[in-house]
């Protein structure tokens, strides 16, 4: 077991690591070569200018001025002075709610720790249990650290009701930390919908199931439904087309010109050799040619090719998917459309509110709705084998953190992992850098997931991917950890003893795998925070690019890499914590202290970023948050049914049926945060939607919205050609408006009810009308 000697090196390791990071973060940001790097925000807000465009030929690479060293730890105080509102204004909502997670984390623990150390810690430290466990026949196996928690505790003893008594209070006072918290960014989400500028996603609906009509195309029978079913609020449409493999030959185009520049480039600095490159995989192998040449003419091919995939997809109405983006003339009117159900079929015209453009994830949309639950079901099955076949890893870096154990089992290694040192690193450090690196991979599988199951936005995608990643660290890093490090290493000792004291070692044995979650936490949350600020690897990128493809500014903006927060990343990592927290608070709270470094330097480091360097792909006004609430909540019911069962096991049983209160009422508090809170999550108010319409109205009666909606939904493929004719009409419409349709029956005199919409069409002239394409 590790004691305080072991986490001591593991605490000076991953102390000194960050120190390093941040330290060598302070000297890099000040040199001129490395501000696009950790100012990239500022250059894509056109606020920044490269300080290496002026000064002498050494001021360009190297920051000569000494007075700027001694301040290199200004960045501190400079990211914690933006108030709340401007960071709004300038990084978004989610950029500062996501800050709030942090802020909460410290507001739960603080208080936590005080409390815990002032009352519990005393009442385990002061028990002999697990030293007369040690020396009985069970034979247990303890360290210093593991008589800080509840397993030092004597069996029945009434100082457990110390323990049940606080784990009231830390359950009060964490519903009431995240009540509040709910409640101040429901409000904060609303001001923001209420107060920010014009965005095409308020007056937009995505449409979904269109049903086919034999008679119509898919953006008439889009056109015709809007006009009957919304006649006074509808105002224009895009349909979806399948573009997937257009964009995909454009996207290959790009890398062949990348590799096109880079050769230019090289032949400029070298003109008596033609750079070479080779045809086959990834330039390894194959035959050996000019590599100019050979680019030049992959680019004119793949040129032939988009412009005739370009002419398909605009010409076959296969490409076009049924479903379309449709717009209206107030937020009421999408308000309105996309809170309630279009048709007396539930299964077609499914609307709901776009995403706002740059969050539109497009190749999704070429997904069949009628696919889509066949995918989820798949993915579902897919994570579940996942997860379970991740356990064994996990299992085997568990045996990294009992010595004891390894010494048992494999004797021979007696003297060399007894040497302190190496002892000390493979208990303090191995175990959480292990787990670590084969969670590296992982985030990216959970996103192919997400994308295959069919969501529409990278919001959407985010939050799926980060749902799922918060299962898999539950179960694999959280549960697995305990039984493989816990339950298993104790089980010679279990075979040992009579059926009767099981119970009791089990009860002891699991408080004492905080020693691992603490290595974990000093790796993962402080070394790996720490690294986060220092942007290795946009940094090595950055200077790659600019060295060898950069050739004009464009490029050279090209080449930042400003990245943004990674909520499918980050906001489980946090979960973890919590759930850690809250498990630990009572039984072993010597974890405490470990998580609050945590929160505290995430919110420093991440607030630096935010503010300085990413760039938030997108923006959900915070509709993140209702996730974030409930794991929370879901990880204090999990502590509170633990605790109920350790209890049990530790002879005092009439606490369990005091402690099942507990849970029943943390659920009756989820579902009233649930019921006052998360409506202003999803649904739009029509009382805000109404206000904000009038006050528009009132500041610019003449504002053209069609025009400023017409290509807001456009694939993004097709927004840098000429904007097509606008074969749009531009009829006022009023009560008596016709509607263009080729519906058969529309044509005859007596007005017959539509044959999707339900409603019904009065005498038409024969019309043909083709909305613009997306």
């Amino acid at each position: 077991m590790a004691t305080f000697g072991d986490i001591g090196v593991a605490a000076a390791f991953n102390i000194i690591s960050s120190l390093i990071f941040l330290i060598a973060f302070a000297f890099l940001r000040l040199q001129p070569f490395n501000d696009r790097v950790y100012f990239p925000k500022w250059y894509l807000k056109g606020l920044r200018s490269s300080p290496s465009h002026s000064g002498s030929f050494v001021n360009k690479f190297v920051n000569l001025d000494w007075r700027s060293y001694i301040r290199f730890l200004n960045w501190i105080p400079d990211a914690l002075k933006m108030p709340e509102p401007e960071l709004i204004d300038h990084a978004g909502l989610d950029s500062a709610v996501y800050l709030r997670i942090y802020l909460l984390g410290l507001k739960i623990f603080v208080p936590m720790t005080l409390l815990a150390w002032a009352i519990i810690v005393p009442v385990n430290w002061t028990n002999k249990t697990l030293a007369q466990l040690s020396k009985g026949e069970a034979g247990l196996t303890y360290s210093s650290i593991d008589k800080l928690s509840i397993s030092n505790v004597p069996f029945g003893s009434p100082r457990f009701w110390t323990h049940v008594v606080m784990v009231y209070v830390f359950t009060f006072w964490t519903c009431y930390a995240l009540m509040k918290e709910y409640e101040k960014i429901a409000v904060m989400r609303l001001h923001f919908l209420a107060s920010e500028k014009r965005r095409p996603d308020q007056f937009t609906v995505l449409v979904r199931n269109v049903p086919p009509d034999p008679d119509e195309s898919v953006t008439e029978c889009v056109e015709h439904f809007f006009l009957v079913n919304h006649p006074n609020y509808y105002l224009t449409h895009q349909v979806v087309i399948n573009a997937n493999k257009l964009a995909q030959l454009v996207e290959e185009k790009k890398k062949k010109q990348n590799w096109l520049d880079y050769y230019q480039l090289k032949y400029s600095r070298n003109r008596g050799k033609r750079p070479m490159t080779k045809t086959g995989f990834l330039g390894l192998c194959g035959d050996k040619v000019d590599g100019i040449n050979y680019q030049t003419a992959e680019i004119e091919r793949l040129t032939k090719e988009i412009a005739e995939e370009r002419k398909r997809v605009k010409t076959d109405p296969k490409c076009i998917m049924p479903a379309a983006f449709v717009s209206f003339k107030t937020r009421w009117g999408a308000a309105v459309c996309a809170q309630t159900q279009q048709s007396r079929n539930p299964t077609v015209w499914l609307t709901e509110w776009a995403a706002e453009p740059r969050d539109v994830f497009w190749a999704n949309l070429a997904i069949p709705y009628v696919s889509i639950t066949i995918r989820k079901l798949i993915a579902a099955v897919a994570f579940f084998f996942l997860t379970f076949f991740f356990m064994i890893p996990v299992s085997a870096v568990q045996s990294l953190a009992n010595i004891e154990s390894i010494e048992k089992q494999l004797p021979f290694l007696t003297s060399v992992v007894e040497q302190p040192f190496i002892k000390a690193f493979i208990q303090g450090v191995l175990p959480g850098l292990a787990l670590k690196i084969f969670l590296i991979v992982l985030p990216t599988i959970l996103m192919m997931m997400a994308k295959f199951e069919g969501f529409l936005s990278i919001s959407a995608l985010e939050r799926r991917a980060a749902f799922r990643y918060y299962l898999f660290n539950f179960v694999n890093v959280f549960l697995v950890s305990i039984i493989a490090g816990s339950a298993l290493s104790q089980l010679d000792t279990f075979l040992k003893q009579s059926p009767k004291q099981i119970p009791e070692t089990i009860g002891v044995a699991i408080p004492m795998k905080a020693t691992f979650f603490i290595t974990y936490v000093m790796v993962d949350g402080w070394a790996g925070i720490a690294g986060e600020i220092l942007r290795l690897k946009p940094l090595i990128f950055f200077h790659l690019k600019n060295f060898f493809l950069v050739k004009t500014e464009k490029d050279r903006v090209e080449a930042m890499d400003p990245g943004s927060i990674g909520f499918n990343t980050g906001e489980p990592q946090i979960q973890l914590y919590f759930l850690l927290g809250l498990v630990y608070a009572v039984v072993t709270p010597v974890f405490l202290p470990f998580i609050l470094v945590f929160f505290a330097l995430a919110y420093v480091v991440f607030r630096h970023q935010i503010i300085n360097v990413y760039n938030q792909e997108y923006e959900s006004a915070a509709a993140f948050w209702p996730d974030v609430h409930a794991r929370i909540i879901y990880a204090l019911i999990f502590s509170q049914i633990m605790l109920m069962g350790l209890m049990g096991t530790k002879g005092i049983y009439e606490a369990p049926p005091v402690l099942i209160v507990l849970p029943v009422l943390t659920i009756c508090f989820h579902l009233y945060c649930k019921g006052r809170y998360q409506p202003a999550f999803v649904r739009y108010p029509l009382q805000e939607a109404m206000m904000k319409d009038t006050l528009e109205r009132t500041r610019e009666p003449n504002l053209n919205l069609k025009g400023y909606l017409q290509q807001a939904y456009v694939h993004p493929i097709f927004k840098n050609e000429e904007d097509d004719e606008d074969e749009g009409f531009n009829m006022k419409l009023d009560d008596s408006a016709t509607v263009p349709t080729k519906r058969l029956q529309s044509r005859k005199t007596t007005p017959i009810p539509s044959k999707f919409s339900g409603g019904s069409s009065p005498a038409l002239p024969e019309h043909d009308h083709e909305g613009s394409l997306s």
